[in-house]
């Protein structure tokens, strides 16, 4: 019996030894996968998928360039007080090359502004996995109605959304946003927000 205690205090000791290790491990893999989100750089890349009132903004460059029908539909809608707006911002996420690991967003709580005017607010709640050296999309879905935030006649109104949603680059948008990264002990997100333009944005600005 004397023999049995005394080893019992032994196993005792590895055991917590090895927890002690075990969360040491987590603990270091965990502040890797934050660091590595924190390294990736995002940038508002371009706006797809642009539609007013129904009408397609795709290939269209000015006021004039509406058919007849198309005007009908938009005149329709600013008659009744109301112009919706739907798009698609595609957000570029890229993850240093020199990075061992990939970076893993499981979500990104954003807020869009449009001429510096902050309009909406939501939630990109979907993991994308951003490999490095491999330049990744992030696409956000988004709707509002101009009506709401900005004053002007239907001409003023559409050319509004064609500069926020044309063809060309989104210098009219940005996004104020917290992603998530998915770690070994859960979920972390972001302390502050960052923010999102047309041109590249370190993720190491928020603070630490």
């Amino acid at each position: 019996m004397k023999d049995i205690r005394q080893r019992i205090p032994v196993a005792v000791l590895i055991a917590g030894l090895g927890l002690a290790i075990a969360v040491l491990m987590s603990g270091c893999q965990t502040l890797r996968e934050v660091s590595n989100l924190r390294k990736v750089d995002f940038r508002l890349d371009r706006v797809t998928d642009a539609r007013l009132a129904g009408v397609s903004l795709q290939g269209v460059d000015s006021y004039d360039d509406f058919g007849a029908t198309d005007m009908l539909r938009l005149s329709a809608a600013i008659a009744d007080g109301k112009m919706p707006l739907e798009f698609t911002v595609q957000v570029a996420a890229s993850n240093p090359a020199e990075n061992s690991q990939n970076a893993r967003l499981t979500q990104m709580d954003w807020r869009l502004f449009l001429q510096d005017k902050e309009t909406i607010a939501g939630r990109f709640d979907r993991e994308v996995v951003i490999p490095p050296g491999e330049p990744t999309d992030i696409p956000i879905e988004m709707e509002l109605d101009l009506v709401d935030f900005f004053d002007g006649n239907l001409r003023e109104i559409v050319n509004l959304a064609l500069a926020l949603g044309g063809e060309g680059e989104p210098t009219n948008v940005k996004l104020r946003a917290r992603p998530t990264v998915q770690t070994a002990i859960g979920p972390i997100r972001y302390p502050n927000e960052i923010l999102i333009v047309n041109e590249d944005v370190d993720g190491d600005t928020v603070p630490r």
